[in-house]
């Protein structure tokens, strides 16, 4: 499956597509002033350990601490489980209070960007990603991407590793591009990364903290290196400066690679020729319609990301377990799609349509683990339940693509919603009373959106005149086109 980099660089903003087979399967974006802190080190210093949540708060130089859990510790008696995928097994039981303490200074590195109201989150597990393999300084982990499917390739590899390439005190972990190395290979790259850790290590002696010790690639450079493994044959670049770094890169990282650059230099915008454009437009919509008639449904909280599976106009052919069986399957393509294009991580709640056959929920299920594989960032799955529900477990490290493009509207304020133009009505109508009760007399003026004030001189005019028999004032009525609907303000007039 041949892939394609399109990448678009506008004054101080990057916006890079990555295509499978002519499809837009991941987009990245990156302003100036926001450049991405996951991989970078630093030098820091623990300000406060709160036992109550085993972890300590961190500082590295940033406005608010990081946080670190006592899991991402790494500690003298860790025990590990060898020959698995990239993650670390989790440490054996410890308490924070054991483990640090405040003043302490240590090196950690970043491995979530702050998310919503949840701050940076940092590790003392330290992870270098090289060309072939993944450097773990202060670990004995031997660990074998999962997108090497050969068992027969995985044993070689880590057999490889574990006994000819990785030294004492250092973890290693094979990336998807190391299958079919020679060791002469897989030393080299080790060489430069126990290079960077070294230099990493003496600036950390001569700096106090907090500082940074180390910063990764920049995103066009960290998407090459993360993406040269998934069959990457192309790369377009519309700025002809940048062109020329990729080049280079390539040239000193990936040179066995034959991966083509490309600049573009045609009139029309880059991301219109290759459609693209017209796809991120596609990233912002809640509803996203199947090609049976179906549809599904996407929204957002700070916590978890639920998905909705619907009919819609889909009427199918045989029965209606027939019907549900082949909505869900179509579904299950387009969710697995969809969460990886728009970087959906956390929990993920898929409420499909209930199937009455167990065969259907088994089918449904199998179907969606397949999906979720070509997902290079790790996934996990739970069987449907009883309820039709599915969880789903994605690594976040970064915001969604939605958050990157988006920001909270100032009227509703994320909710989705306004208070309607009936319900404001009568919210004026109840502060009018209010007001005249404990400032009676005065002449009272109001200010309101037209919506609300139209509706007040057609159906809600008695009720105004009653307020105004009622308490001896006059209400004068002033529509404000600056005002949205769920504003308005009520002021004496002397």
């Amino acid at each position: 499956m041949a892939s394609e980099l399109i990448i678009n660089v506008t004054f101080n903003e990057t916006r890079i597509a990555f295509l499978e087979n002519g499809v837009l399967v991941e987009f990245f974006i990156e302003k100036k002033n926001d450049n991405g802190m996951v991989g970078n080190i630093y030098k820091g210093k623990v300000v406060r350990i709160v036992p109550g949540m085993d972890a300590a708060f961190v500082d590295i130089g940033l406005e608010k601490s990081a946080f670190l859990y006592v899991g991402d510790i790494i500690l003298d008696r860790m025990m590990y489980e060898e020959y698995e995928d990239s993650d670390y097994p989790i440490a054996i039981n410890e308490r924070i209070e054991g483990v640090l303490e405040e003043g302490q200074e240590l090196i950690v590195q970043v491995s979530r960007e702050p998310i919503g109201q949840k701050g940076t989150r940092v590790t003392s597990k330290i992870t270098l990603p090289g060309r072939l393999l993944v450097l773990m300084p202060g670990t004995e982990h031997i660990g074998v991407s999962r997108r090497i499917e050969q068992e027969d390739e995985r044993k070689k590899l880590a057999s490889m590793l574990k006994e000819e390439i990785c030294p004492k005190g250092y973890g290693l972990i094979a990336r998807t591009a190391s299958e079919g190395k020679t060791p002469e290979e897989l030393r080299a790259d080790l060489n430069f990364l126990k290079r960077i850790w070294e230099s990493i290590q003496e600036k950390s002696k001569t700096v106090r903290a907090p500082s940074i010790l180390h910063q990764d690639l920049g995103i066009i450079f960290r998407v090459i290196r993360d993406l040269h493994s998934h069959n990457l044959k192309k790369i377009i670049v519309d700025d002809a400066s940048v062109y020329k770094k990729v080049g280079e890169f390539l040239k000193d990282y990936l040179p066995e690679q034959g991966c083509e650059v490309v600049c573009f230099d045609e009139r029309d915008p880059i991301f219109e020729v290759f459609g693209i454009e017209v796809e991120i437009g596609k990233l912002l919509q809640k509803k996203i319609w199947l090609k049976s008639g179906g549809y599904i449904v996407l929204d957002y909280t700070e916590a978890l990301t639920v998905i909705d599976v619907n009919t819609g106009r889909y009427l199918g052919r045989k029965d209606l377990e027939d019907t549900i069986l082949r909505t869900n399957l179509e579904a299950v393509k387009e969710i697995a799609y969809q969460i990886r294009l728009r970087n959906i991580g956390g929990i993920i709640i898929v409420d499909f349509i209930d199937m009455e056959r167990k065969e259907s929920r088994e089918t449904v299920f199998q179907t969606l683990m397949e999906a979720l594989k070509k997902d290079r960032i790790k996934t996990f799955a739970y069987p449907i339940s009883e309820l039709g529900l599915v969880q789903i477990t994605r690594k976040r490290t970064r915001h969604n693509i939605v958050s990157l493009l988006t920001e909270i509207c100032p009227t509703c304020e994320g909710s989705g919603y306004i208070k309607s133009r009936y319900t404001v009505c009568y919210e004026v109508l109840r502060e009018l009373r209010t007001f005249c009760r404990k400032e009676g007399g005065k002449k009272i003026n109001v200010y309101l959106s037209p919506e609300v004030a139209s509706l007040l001189y057609e159906e809600e005019k008695s009720s105004i005149e009653f307020i105004e028999h009622t308490y001896s004032t006059n209400v004068n009525i002033i529509a404000n086109p600056e005002f949205s609907v769920d504003i308005f303000q009520v002021e004496g007039v002397r």
